[in-house]
């Protein structure tokens, strides 16, 4: 399949006028899949620019598929950054005659991206997009870590539920069989979560982290973010006077400088492939606030992409000299840990022991991002627990 067929071109006159605009805006360097124009090639290309006009399965929140074009109209007016990009924009995947008919066009196109080394970066839409965004990596036999950030979980009351915004997640979980090794809650209020939920995350062995967790210390989100595969940010996580563009808005959230912060950590991780940004609906957006918070964090995230260090320590690359390798012994517990710090970027990881007949599976998923912090918990006789709940999995 062509997956130019599934596309379509952008009227970039109502969007970006080039006349009157600096050389170096977004608007004039994005290879973007113009009316009248040729598709671009994603082979050619670091991040390819994909818009999702989808809302059927956003009940409350209907009017979130328009919103790609809006994001784009400030996206293409705000300046490179000290980098040279190589940016296409693929233009909106048609909705299809059924939601699955979207479904299957974003898990092509992803699928296809990902093999050619190109980073789909999502304008949704709706955030169940994410269930798409999953399948292309079941497709493709990988097995990946998910980071959400949003206010809630997104696991539904029902197993009988029909599959939707508020409800992806257990579509996913509940997959045979199963790609995804771990989950990762960012910025969740608990007014907006049930303790059964909360129990279930714990019994997974996912990670979750509250708002006000986060808020406290946001360094510490970084480690997180970086072991994701695939990011899903729903703007309804961000505090609805920073961004009323949602019909789920709520007055308490993240702020919109951390949002931006989170895409840029988003960015800088070697190990992220794909990236989704859901929810913004223009109905509710006053003065396209929204959109425009929307198209400055995908300006950090590009930023961050363009500041990769490189220096995920696989296994050829960690017994190079570019890493410092830390051996700590905990008392009463019969594996060490070690510890590896980059010399490029200061980065820290840990690495978890798995059984041998295991190692290929989960090759990516033995390293863990962690920090300094991890590090000094370790020499202080206490196992991390972003180490403990990987080394759950594998006992």
């Amino acid at each position: 399949m062509n997956i130019a067929d599934l596309f379509e071109p952008l009227d970039t006159g109502k969007i970006f006028e080039t006349s009157g605009f600096h050389p170096l805006v977004f608007g004039r360097s994005v290879n973007a899949y113009k009316t009248g124009g040729g598709f671009p090639e994603p082979g050619d290309t670091d991040i390819a620019i994909i818009g999702v006009m989808e809302d059927r399965n956003s009940p409350g929140n209907e009017g979130c598929s328009i919103a790609p074009d809006y994001v784009r109209k400030y996206l293409y007016r705000l300046y490179q950054g000290p980098f040279s990009s190589k940016i296409a924009d693929l233009g909106n995947i048609r909705a299809g005659d059924s939601i699955e008919d979207t479904y299957f066009a974003i898990k092509t196109v992803v699928a296809e991206l990902l093999e050619k080394k190109t980073l789909p970066l999502i304008i949704g839409g709706s955030q169940d997009i994410t269930y798409a965004n999953y399948l292309a990596y079941e497709s493709l036999g990988q097995i990946i870590s998910m980071v959400s950030v949003d206010s809630c979980f997104d696991i539904g009351i029902k197993k009988e539920e029909k599959l939707g915004n508020r409800n992806y997640l257990s579509s996913i979980l509940t997959r045979k069989p199963n790609y995804l090794f771990n989950y990762t809650n960012i910025g969740y209020q608990t007014y907006f979560v049930d303790q059964d939920a909360i129990e279930l995350m714990e019994k997974l062995y996912f990670d979750t982290y509250r708002l006000g967790v986060v808020r406290n210390n946001m360094e510490e989100v970084e480690p997180v973010v970086r072991n994701a595969d695939m990011l899903s940010f729903d703007v309804s996580s961000i505090r609805q006077s920073d961004a009323p563009g949602n019909a789920y808005a709520s007055p308490n959230g993240l702020y919109g400088e951390e949002a931006c912060q989170i895409a840029r950590y988003a960015g800088l991780s070697d190990k992220l492939s794909s990236i989704g940004f859901y929810e913004l609906n223009p109905a509710f957006d006053k003065g396209e606030q929204t959109a425009h918070l929307m198209a400055q964090m995908i300006w950090y995230f590009i930023d961050g992409f363009y500041h990769r260090k490189n220096d995920f320590p696989d296994k050829g690359i960690r017994e190079s000299g570019d890493f410092i390798k830390y051996v700590v012994s905990i008392r009463d517990f019969q594996n060490k840990i070690n510890f590896y710090k980059s010399k490029k970027s200061d980065r820290w990881w840990m690495e978890v022991p798995c059984p041998t007949n295991m190692q290929r599976k989960y090759n990516r998923q033995l390293l863990v991002p962690c920090s300094y912090r991890d590090y000094e918990e370790a020499c202080r006789n206490e196992i991390p627990e972003k180490w403990w709940q990987v080394y759950q999995k594998f006992v």
